[in-house]
């Protein structure tokens, strides 16, 4: 029986790397409803499969028990039938989506007579390296797919079990497709120096990497790659209660934001509420929050006007806590909001809550941030949510892609151009 230790990394992840190329060829060339075909197909497999992934999964979350992951990271692991069925949802989401390989962006004319025409093509080879969320590879085999892309997953070596079930439900709907199975490859080991052979470009084979992960994870990919890199930090989201905001509808967004799911990087870390409004809708929020479990950080003022809050340190300010935990500060208006969110922020997600528009403008326009929500939960940053049917992860960079990654994202361009005998003097 070959185990890891008898895989040699750099030969496998070079042919990996190979057969990548090779589907892309394939794939930049099918048209848009065999790549839905495929799609629905996988779907499919998927749901006939839920026993065995479950299965799969259980080994995983018994794994990470015994290891002892908190509660917020074994939950982002764990897969149920309802999950399952949520992956397949999101495949057939993808399939509803229209083709973006060969749609025109945009088409002008010169003086000269030539039509330029900005077309939209594949990427190539798409490296994804995530950590601990199996959906991640459903997700990300489905985008990269739909874009015309061949796709190389690393998932956490946590739910290994769990990915390499999925992955093998995948592969049934590619191969009944008449889609070549190397279209979506997972690297079938944990040793993490496949990450490392994945950096360096398997040899010009991959044309960029996307991370989904951790600081740590995030940051060696931005240090070691050798091919462009989507970045996708970690989620230091901030809410800001204006003077103005209607005290309901404050404590529905700020409680669903926090509380709905405490592991995913939309959920709230960090509230800042107008000191206009502290005594008459402080207390109700943090009410609202302790009532769910949540610990409340925060500083003499919050302390004065609430009870059972505990003290918040500088540290807390920077903190992704994924978990039940939240940073409540007082600030002065909405400038003193604005500069602590441009300090503080990891330019992911950011909210106000107002009814007043001109505020609620300025904080749009000021706030930079690839999402930034007026009145509405920030458990909306996601991409199923933005009607992208599914999404690799929020880019945080400034370059080609920003927000949620879905499949225009994951698409270049070419230039098309039309002459009728046209020379240059």
């Amino acid at each position: 029986m070959v185990t890891e230790a008898d895989i040699k990394i750099p030969e496998l992840m070079d042919e990996m790397g190979r057969n990548a190329r090779a589907a892309a060829r394939t794939l930049s060339m099918v048209p848009g409803a065999k790549k839905d075909a495929a799609l629905i197909a996988m779907a499919g497999a998927v749901r006939a499969a839920t026993a065995d992934i479950l299965a799969a999964n259980a080994l995983d979350i018994q794994k990470m028990t015994e290891n002892g992951q908190s509660e917020a990271y074994i939950d982002r692991g764990t897969l149920s039938e309802e999950r399952i069925e949520g992956i397949a949802k999101a495949l057939e989401d993808v399939a509803k989506l229209d083709d973006p390989v060969g749609s025109v962006i945009a088409t002008w004319e010169r003086p000269n007579g030539l039509e330029i025409s900005r077309v939209r093509t594949p990427l190539g080879v798409i490296g994804v390296i995530y950590e601990s969320r199996p959906n991640v590879t459903a997700d990300a085999g489905a985008l990269c797919l739909k874009a015309g892309n061949a796709v190389i997953l690393r998932g956490g070596s946590d739910t290994i079990q769990s990915n390499l079930a999925l992955h093998k439900a995948l592969q049934t709907g590619l191969e009944t497709a008449g889609l070549p199975k190397h279209a979506i490859q997972l690297v079938p080991v944990t040793d993490r120096d496949a990450v490392g052979e994945m950096l360096k470009g398997l040899d010009g084979n991959v044309d960029v990497i996307v991370p989904r992960g951790g600081k740590s994870l995030v940051a060696r990919v931005q240090q070691d790659a050798r091919v462009p890199v989507f970045a996708h930090l970690e989620g230091l989201v901030h809410i800001y209660v204006d003077e103005r905001a209607d005290l309901n509808k404050t404590v529905d967004i700020v409680v669903n934001s926090k509380m709905r799911r405490t592991g995913i990087c939309g959920a709230l870390e960090t509230l800042l509420v107008d000191e206009a409004v502290a005594t008459t809708h402080l207390r109700p929020i943090v009410d609202a929050l302790q009532a769910k479990g949540c610990e409340i950080r925060g500083d003499e003022e919050v302390a004065m006007l609430c009870s059972g809050v505990q003290p918040v340190s500088e540290e807390d300010w920077s903190t992704e806590y994924l978990a039940p935990i939240l940073s409540v500060k007082l600030v002065s208006g909405l400038d003193d909001a604005i500069e602590h969110i441009a300090t503080y922020s990891s330019s992911h997600t950011d909210c106000i809550i107002t009814e007043d528009a001109a505020a609620a403008r300025r904080f749009q326009n000021e706030v930079d941030s690839a999402i930034v929500l007026h009145n509405a939960s920030t458990q909306f940053a996601d991409g199923g949510e933005f009607g992208m049917g599914a999404e690799i992860g929020i880019a945080t960079g400034r370059m080609h892609a920003r927000g949620p990654v879905g499949v225009e994202q994951l698409t270049s361009f070419k230039y098309a151009v039309r002459g009728n005998g046209q020379t240059r003097p």
